[in-house]
Order: C-alpha cells, then sequence, then structure tokens
C-alpha cells in the first residue's frame, strides 16, 4: 500500500473555509476514483498560519496514476486553491505502509 501525502498552507483565519472547500474538491475528488483506498485530512493551527496534510491510501503507483496523471509526483490543484494557499507546492510524497493497525 502506497501513501501519497500533499502538504499546504492557509492564514489561520481561512482553516475552516479551506477545508470545507478541501472536502468539496480534493477529498470528494480522490473518493470518486476507484482506485482510491481512503482519504484522510488533517489540519493544525501554527501560529498565524493553517497547515494541512491530505493523505490517501493506493495499492500501488500505477493506481496513483490515475488521479494524478503520467506525473504522479505532481499535487493535484483545484480551481481556487490559489485564493487560499499561501503557496503552491509543485510536488507530493509517497510512502509505502510497513505497518498499518486500525481499530
Amino acid at each position: 500500500m502506497i501513501v501519497r501525502m500533499w502538504r499546504g498552507r492557509t492564514k489561520a483565519e481561512s482553516l475552516d473555509e479551506y477545508a470545507a472547500y478541501v472536502r468539496k474538491t480534493g477529498f470528494v475528488g480522490l473518493r470518486a476514483d476507484p482506485h482510491n483506498l481512503g482519504a484522510v485530512v488533517l489540519a493544525r493551527e501554527v501560529g498565524d498560519e493553517a497547515e494541512f496534510l491530505v493523505l490517501s491510501l493506493w495499492s500501488s503507483m500505477e493506481d496513483i496514476e490515475s488521479f494524478a496523471g503520467e506525473d504522479v509526483e505532481r499535487a493535484v490543484y483545484y480551481p481556487e486553491d490559489d485564493r487560499y494557499l499561501l503557496e503552491m507546492e509543485p510536488g507530493v510524497r509517497h510512502y509505502r505502509v510497513t505497518d498499518l493497525e486500525v481499530e
């Protein structure tokens, strides 16, 4: 299993509004992909900024390609992301899951 991790930052006062936007765009897009095994959106305030992590689960890098396109290392952005984000990081990170326990 592979975890695809995207990170973004907004102003702290935009945390709730951007979280709702991510639910309507990125989260829905991830969950609509038949290869996606699950996803979670994490947020935290750090001073006057809010940091977001979107973690999505996939069986293989080939499955990620169905969502991200041929360049799986490139971040996927939605039309209004630039309205909220302090920067548009070009890449994502992928991690192989070595252990997973869920209750």
